[in-house]
């Protein structure tokens, strides 16, 4: 089980949880953007590429030989520093060195603080697809704070708010109303922020912690992503990336919709959830041309099975259905809603 430290007093836990092992080499990976932040630079310190486009097996290979280079043993202690593509490729970088190395995650974007660091999930993108190779490999301890939050840019906000809400959706009606309300103009509060925060990843933890390698209930969290990946994978595909939470927030709205079209799940919440997302997030630009390369990534999404399309669905808010298999007439549906929902 993960350590979780909710803090805004981030120099003193890392120097808390560096002095608890016997480590001989202290290694930091770090994005290009986010070492600067560290002052003096540490004397071991691994700087990467910024953006998903570098979560690829070259970038880790750099890694790994600046690993070797550095004498980097089973007794280290990697800090992977950054965003989710930090902890997810440094991650598996540590968890594959030396068959496994000690790391802690401290995610410097609310994305990173509510999905990736969390949760034991590495890896890496591959042959077009996300996260194509990994492995189950949780960190030791995720340092959690909102203290880098001031300096991140709107849409880094906006794209980690998708995930925030997505765990509300799976847990507390009242929560999901809360957070439609939301005004990303007003400043941060700190203290209301980190509160959320620790209501929102308990609900992964709780999850992860009765499904640790996703045989099933763990499967719930891919709410939204069967179609966000989609989304992000031929937006990647164009040469044209779109952040992580805005994909999921499209992927949201579908699903929502394939939700009321299969179970039911109330019209009111598929379109207070529609309104949000396109009051709040830029349109897709995507038309109907482009459904049969969406359901195609979606056939060769990791949840899907033997080419059939399978996503997590609701009944209502707090009630999920995993394994729900969608056929391409629903998906194409539901895409045409969501089209409409979004004016897009």
């Amino acid at each position: 089980m993960q350590n979780l430290i909710f803090t805004n007093e981030v120099k003193a836990a890392i120097e808390r949880l560096e002095h608890d092992g016997a480590h001989n080499i202290t290694v930091w990976i770090a994005d290009v953007n986010t070492a600067r932040l560290l002052s003096p630079a540490p004397p071991h310190l691994i700087t990467i590429g910024d953006g998903d486009e570098n979560k690829t097996l070259e970038t880790v290979t750099r890694v790994w030989d600046e690993m070797e280079r550095m004498g980097v043993t089973r007794h280290s202690l990697v800090i992977n520093l950054g965003g989710g593509m930090v902890t997810d490729l440094g991650g598996w970088a540590a968890a594959t060195f030396k068959r496994g190395v000690r790391f802690i995650n401290v995610p410097t974007t609310l994305l990173g603080a509510v999905d990736a660091a969390v949760g034991g999930k590495t890896g890496i993108n591959y042959g077009g697809l996300k996260n194509e190779i990994g492995a189950f490999a949780p960190a030791s301890d995720v340092i959690i704070s909102t203290c880098f939050f001031d300096t991140l840019p709107l849409q880094e906000m906006k794209s980690g708010f998708a995930e925030v809400l997505k765990h509300a959706m799976l847990s507390d009606h009242d929560e999901f109303l809360r957070l439609l309300d939301h005004d990303f103009s007003a400043p941060i509060n700190h203290d209301d922020l980190l509160e959320r925060l620790r209501r929102s990843v308990q609900v992964k933890v709780d999850i992860v912690a009765r499904d640790p390698n996703e045989q099933g209930e763990r499967k719930a969290l891919n709410l939204g992503h069967t179609v966000g990946h989609a989304f992000e994978s031929l937006a990647m595909k164009r040469g044209k990336p779109v952040p992580h939470g805005y994909a999921v927030a499209w992927g949201l709205v579908t699903e929502a919709v394939l939700s009321h079209l299969l179970l039911k799940f109330p019209s009111e919440d598929v379109h207070r959830l529609g309104n949000f997302v396109r009051d709040n997030y830029r349109d897709f630009p995507f038309n109907c041309d482009d459904y049969d390369d969406l359901l195609a990534l979606m056939r060769h999404d990791k949840k899907s099975r033997d080419g059939e399309i399978t996503c997590t669905l609701l009944t209502v808010i707090g009630d999920y259905r995993i394994d729900q298999t969608v056929t391409p007439d629903d998906v194409t549906a539901a895409l045409d809603i969501l089209r409409d929902q979004l004016g897009v």
